[in-house]
């Protein structure tokens, strides 16, 4: 018996002594054809991961990015016409209108339905409840894999960048005392780069989504003062001006103070009827104490302000919440209540006509007055296209829209005209009349049953407003400030709004230096509040 057991042990050794020297002797192999050829070709792969790892850090830093078609050719207005400043988005001869009503979404969701899981009239009813009740379980994986393919893509390049910085450390390991020292040393300079940029695409998106300790020190300072106020002192004056349609009506959506107080206070620095200026600010519960605390201290001059919380809309648990508790995103700014209320602006100011809605990442840095008197056409939705390639903001309906679905396919053009969310004029009237919130909803119902668009409110903003958006003139809205460092000083400083778009916002150490100071300079650094957290430029 011992000796049967030492024959065992003996093969075994055996085997995975062969194992071992197998792997040792293929890996020996590669290197002696890196060696042979000098080693040029393996460098040269590892460069190219370097340019490759510049291309991740572009990824972290915009918010959507692909490659798709080129955008039309559009009008350009002359650089000084800002009387004319507007013209239809061009979208081309397409079947579209079917999709417009919002009865008629709906059918198309059921026809959508059986068209994908029916497939017969002939099937029994039970059969296709089943499949149906199948179909909405497989829900989350669809829509994930569908909205989550940019991440992907920056995993597996990253992923592709670690095995060829684990080859190039295996061969210098075994690399021969002497042996062509400058491929050497050229190796090890390559691989100190790629590693360093690695780790900086991580921290890029680990800094976009985390709170700087001072904005919340600050938050947390503002929110025990409101509370020690009475509830008299917490009202804000001039409240009678709320739903007047002679007025300047502006709305941000926001959970940041130090972005909203950036937004108004550029807003009325540049205002030249400051008394006609009224500010909607919309946040949520818990920071709706620090925000209403900050403009009690620091009140917009002449212009009103009124300040209230999602919790506040009833309406909404019923209409909103339920669908967007289904959503599934990596990134929490997708599903944010705060960035899908857009699409409810009809409900939130249910007596207002038309209003201008900020993202709170702009900087306002000339009078808005004139854009109260743009002609919409009948339109719903005024804004500044983004479909001219040789602009940074380029964006094509490919990037963020999945047109391999025959439903979006039959229905929108795909090579569209884009536009941007960030400063935009809704004509709330035309809005109700046309029912684009019943819309929106219905697109998206049909976004939780298949792969139609990455995560975000941009997409579905593309399909709600399709045909119902005229263009802005550029010089309205400058974009990219938040992920493009080239952007030209002349575009900057000319345009009437600034737009800090992608996740290097300037109220981040992220944030791009040399942009930083449109932003700074209206927040008054001495306030004892922001000394007191530590906030400075």
């Amino acid at each position: 018996m011992k000796k049967c057991r030492h024959w065992q042990r003996i093969l075994i050794l055996f085997f995975l002594s062969f194992f071992v020297f197998a792997q040792f002797e293929l890996v020996s192999q590669r290197l002696k054809a890196i060696a042979f050829t000098g080693g040029n070709d393996f460098v040269g792969d590892l460069a190219s991961i370097k340019y490759m790892a510049d291309d991740i850090r572009l990824n972290a830093i915009e918010q959507e990015t692909a490659k798709g078609l080129k955008g039309p050719k559009v009008v350009v207005f002359k650089k000084n016409d800002f009387s004319s400043t507007v013209h239809h988005i061009s979208v081309g001869n397409h079947d579209s209108d079917r999709s417009r009503d919002p009865k008629d979404a709906d059918i198309l969701l059921e026809a959508e339905d059986s068209e994908t899981y029916g497939k017969g009239k002939g099937e029994h009813p039970n059969m296709q409840n089943i499949i149906r009740m199948n179909s909405r379980e497989k829900v989350y994986s669809h829509n994930q894999r569908f909205q989550s393919q940019s991440r992907k893509v920056t995993d597996e390049k990253v992923k592709q960048m670690r095995d060829q910085v684990i080859i190039a450390k295996v061969y210098l390991n075994f690399a021969q005392p002497g042996h062509n020292t400058h491929l050497l040393k050229e190796l090890r300079t390559r691989i100190k780069e790629v590693e360093r940029t690695v780790e900086e695409a991580y921290l890029v998106q680990l800094a976009a989504r985390t709170t700087p300790k001072g904005l919340h020190c600050l938050s947390m300072q503002l929110t025990a003062e409101y509370f020690s106020l009475q509830p008299e002192e917490r009202r804000f004056p001039n409240q009678k001006k709320l739903n007047d349609p002679d007025l300047y009506l502006y709305a941000v959506f926001s959970d940041n103070v130090l972005a909203c107080a950036v937004v108004i206070n550029s807003t009325i620095s540049s205002a030249k009827e400051l008394e006609k200026i009224v500010f909607h600010v919309v946040t949520d519960y818990l920071n709706l104490p620090a925000i209403s605390m900050w403009f009690l201290l620091n009140p917009p001059g002449k212009a009103t302000i009124h300040i209230q919380s999602v919790e506040s809309f009833d309406w909404l648990s019923t209409k909103y919440n339920s669908t967007l508790k289904e959503q599934k995103s990596y990134d929490p700014r997708f599903t944010s209540a705060l960035n899908h209320l857009r699409f409810y602006l009809p409900d939130i100011f249910p007596a207002l006509n038309k209003i201008v809605l900020f993202d709170h990442d702009v900087v306002v840095q000339r009078d808005l007055t004139e854009i109260w008197s743009v002609d919409m056409k009948g339109k719903v939705n005024a804004a500044v296209e983004t479909c001219l390639e040789s602009e940074a903001s380029f964006r094509t309906m490919h990037m963020l829209l999945n047109f391999s679905n025959p439903f979006l396919a039959k229905r929108f053009n795909a090579n569209a005209c884009t536009w941007a969310f960030g400063m935009n004029l809704f004509d709330l009237q035309e809005w109700r009349r046309k029912k684009l919130t019943m819309l929106y909803r219905s697109y998206l119902q049909l976004g939780l049953k298949r792969p139609l668009w990455k995560a975000g409110s941009l997409p579905l903003g593309w399909i709600t407003f399709y045909n119902e958006t005229v263009a802005l003139e550029r010089r309205w809205h400058a974009l990219g400030l938040g992920y493009n460092s080239g952007l030209w000083r002349g575009d900057i400083e000319q345009a009437a709004v600034i737009h800090y778009d992608g996740v290097m916002k300037p109220w981040l150490e992220i944030g791009i230096t040399k942009y930083k100071g449109y932003w700074s300079k209206h927040l008054q650094y001495n306030l004892p509040y922001l000394q007191k957290c530590n906030i400075h430029e």
